[in-house]
């Protein structure tokens, strides 16, 4: 069981919609949620100029660009995503070590400059979307369990601060990568809630309970008649289960 606060600051409300859409969203949300997710679509059509309104209304920013290149670039990626006021970044893990050190040593250097908290990293292990057949696809043909454990502690240990996997791995995570690790947890959906395009769900309690540190909300929060009443209805989940 969370208190209220712990509910509040665990729900990262996905704004994978157009700007307008998203600040309006952000304003309903405002004082009420703590986080928002911006992924590559709303980036891409706005630049860093949407983590900062994010910001204005009150909202800590998880920018979800899933970086992946050779090391160099992804310092230089890194760096300006963190002066753009990210608060967590994701990157994906099967970039390898040297990536994900140089993505750590992007984001302190951002720190420096802002003379500011550095932007935290999450690596990518396994896509939600991606099941046992999609990793066969490329040629993988570990178990989707094995692959995660993999690629988790092979980016923690260059300087992640941890990683984004679907609910269902997220105790072994939390067990593997111990109490301080950053478990980030999409495919989250309320009771009743429609699935999507994401494979490896788990319902919003269940995945606090199984270790998660933060849960990726989308559709069931931004397409619900009262985005708000949705969002209230899963801190009340949090809080009583």
């Amino acid at each position: 069981m969370l208190s209220e606060n712990e509910a509040r600051d665990a729900i990262i409300v996905a704004l994978d919609c157009e700007k307008d859409e998203a600040l309006d969203l952000a304003k309903k949300l405002s004082g009420k949620a703590r986080w928002v997710k911006v992924g590559m679509t709303l980036f891409y059509a706005e630049g860093p100029q949407i983590v900062r309104a994010m910001h204005d209304a009150g909202m800590k920013v998880f920018l979800d660009l899933k970086l992946h290149d050779i090391p160099f670039q992804i310092k230089g990626a890194a760096r300006s995503a963190s002066l753009s006021g990210a608060d967590i970044l994701s990157i994906h893990g099967m970039g390898g070590s040297a990536m994900v050190a140089q993505a750590r040593a992007g984001v302190e250097e951002a720190a420096a400059e802002r003379d500011g908290d550095r932007t935290r990293l999450v690596a990518i292990s396994v896509l939600t979307s991606m099941d046992q057949d999609s990793l066969a696809e490329i040629g993988v043909n570990d178990k989707v369990e094995d692959e995660v454990s993999r690629l988790a502690k092979l980016a923690v240990g260059a300087g992640s601060d941890g990683i984004v996997c679907s609910p269902r791995e997220a105790a072994d995570m939390r067990q593997l990568l111990g109490p301080d690790a950053l478990i980030v947890t999409p495919g989250v959906r309320p009771a009743g809630a429609a699935v999507g395009d994401q494979k490896r769900i788990a319902t919003p309690a269940t995945a606090m309970q199984a270790g998660a540190s933060k849960l990726v909300i989308g559709r069931p929060i931004t397409q619900a008649d009262s985005p708000v009443d949705a969002f209230e209805a899963i801190v009340r989940e949090l809080v009583e289960d």
